[in-house]
């Protein structure tokens, strides 16, 4: 487990980012949807983009989509998102994805995820939880929804934890998240613009 946190760690400093891809059914059924994703996706990892993570669906094409990532981008530091049972957590291991992050804390699919020696990240806004989560060494943690975030929580007080932000962040956050001791932030709904990628990203990419 700590040589995998150690690499993930690494993927945050190559790429303060994590594109968080939320699959609507159409990509699934639509060839062409599939097809102009995929050419979008190309484009952004050429140039320069390490860590993404698509939102968890209990569904056989969920499986297929992923696995063909994975196939074709082996060297992404690619993970899911939105886990909620054991299920999404074995689906995420049968892939061999390199993590997985919670919407929200809970320690039992978090120790479920540790029996299974595997990366699981969870998203916290109290200092009750943040506690908790740290008892049970976890040194990364998402802070979400960023905007509900406990005041009694300093993360410069917490210099053994990367910590991530998300919840409605776009590209234009990342340079403020930083300035704040964020190691990342994970870009979700504003990642999408008009069906497409926000051309922003493609414009940071280029520019990093």
């Amino acid at each position: 487990m700590n040589i995998r946190k150690d690499s993930f760690s690494k993927f945050l400093k190559k790429d303060s980012f994590f594109l968080l891809i939320k699959p609507e059914d159409n990509i699934y059924t639509n060839t062409s949807i599939r097809n102009s994703f995929f050419e979008e996706l190309e484009s952004l990892i050429k140039l320069g983009l390490k860590n993404i993570e698509i939102s968890w669906s209990n569904n056989e094409n969920w499986l297929d989509l992923v696995s063909d990532i994975k196939i074709k981008y082996p060297r992404i530091n690619l993970g899911s998102a939105s886990i909620v049972n054991k299920q999404s957590i074995e689906d995420s291991l049968k892939i061999g994805l390199n993590f997985s992050m919670m919407k929200f804390w809970d320690k039992e699919l978090f120790n479920y995820a540790q029996s299974k020696n595997y990366l699981l990240i969870p998203g916290i806004n109290n200092l009750k939880d943040l506690k908790e989560a740290i008892n049970l060494n976890c040194n990364i943690i998402k802070i979400y929804p960023i905007k509900n975030k406990d005041s009694l929580i300093d993360i410069l007080n917490y210099k053994n934890i990367d910590f991530i932000a998300a919840g409605e962040l776009s590209i234009n956050d990342l340079k403020t998240c930083k300035s704040l001791g964020y190691k990342a932030v994970v870009i979700g709904d504003k990642a999408i613009k008009n069906k497409k990628f926000d051309p922003k990203i493609f414009e940071w990419l280029k520019n990093n």
